[in-house]
């Protein structure tokens, strides 16, 4: 052989060698987090997806990539973020904030792991809690079902109170049964209350000046994704029209809310990051029972309490999983 062509050989051998290498390494796999909201005020919500996935071992960076679609409060981009993800190669798709009918349109085949507060069964997303028989199994908080017992603890820290505001995201698809359930738990308690109704920023103001018209003494502010990404606003309009408010996660109580009853959000998405490992893994959404979670937890802000110049009984700040001082 010649000098020329041995060169020229051992030249291509070097420069296939890592190309060959690099082919046989293993892929990283990719996770889709969908969610209606904007980035910035639900980053924390995002952290504990993060430590979920942690749990199962895939940790974001290094064995797992995270692909984040934030439809800034516009739900008509969600069809587009979700058919980008599957662009993308999510091997599964973790849809938060009312997303999930939408990642189920854009990826019929792609597993699924929702948070919903409304009925997964109803919707047709599953077969059964336990076996959910399909590409979709997630989380289902009971947020939009607790309406009746926040408006009872309203009612005790507040027992003056004749007419509690009730503050409803009309769009939402379980605001009917919300309201039911408002107006019947009303009825034991002997209250009246005033609705007023919000699909907008713009109805905020509007909202709160017929609860003060009305001479509502207390506000119940009724879950919705679109209020959580609101908290801050919602909670400080609270404090301006005097009116000590009643919201469904401890972030809302501790943006300056009075108080709150529900889920760890935060929680409920680590979960949710859980089962996204467990299905990178190999784990199959037909067969991941659906997460009801059953832990709720009752935070006093005694801050706005005093702003407000309330007082609240030894006996309900007993019940507190949290005060803040």
């Amino acid at each position: 052989m010649r000098r020329r062509e041995f060169i020229t050989l051992l030249g291509g051998g070097a420069a296939v060698g890592p190309l060959a290498a690099r082919a046989q390494q293993p892929s990283i796999p990719v996770v889709g987090f969908l969610h209606t909201a904007s980035r910035g005020a639900l980053a924390h919500l995002a952290e504990g997806f993060r430590r979920g996935l942690a749990e199962s071992e895939l940790v974001e960076g290094r064995n797992v990539t995270v692909e984040y679609r934030w439809a800034e409060n516009q739900a008509d981009r969600l069809p587009a973020l979700a058919a980008d993800l599957v662009r993308r190669g999510a091997s599964v798709i973790a849809a938060g904030g009312g997303s999930a009918q939408a990642a189920k349109n854009a990826a019929p085949t792609t597993p699924i792991v929702f948070l919903t507060t409304e009925d997964p069964m109803t919707l047709g997303w599953v077969e059964s809690w336990n076996r959910p028989g399909g590409q979709m199994t997630g989380i289902y908080p009971f947020a939009s079902a607790l309406e009746a017992k926040r408006l009872g603890l309203l009612r005790d820290a507040v027992p003056t109170a004749k007419t509690i505001g009730v503050l409803i995201h009309a769009n939402y698809a379980v605001s009917g049964r919300q309201l039911r359930d408002v107006e019947e738990a009303a009825g034991r308690l002997g209250l009246q209350f005033t609705v007023g109704r919000a699909n907008s920023e713009s109805d905020f103001d509007a909202a709160y000046a017929t609860f003060v018209q009305q001479q509502a003494a207390a506000l119940l502010v009724c879950a919705s994704p679109f209020f959580n990404d609101r908290r801050h606003q919602l909670a400080a309009l609270a404090i301006r029209h005097k009116l000590p408010a009643m919201f469904e996660f401890p972030e809302f109580a501790k943006a300056g809310g009075l108080m709150s009853y529900g889920n760890s959000i935060v929680d409920i998405y680590r979960q949710a990051g859980f089962y996204a490992g467990r299905i990178v893994k190999g784990a199959k959404p037909a067969e991941l029972p659906v997460i009801q979670p059953t832990k709720f937890e009752l935070v006093i802000n005694l801050q706005t309490a005093k702003a407000l110049g309330l007082s609240i009984s030894d006996n309900l700040l007993t019940l507190a999983d949290e005060v803040i001082d």
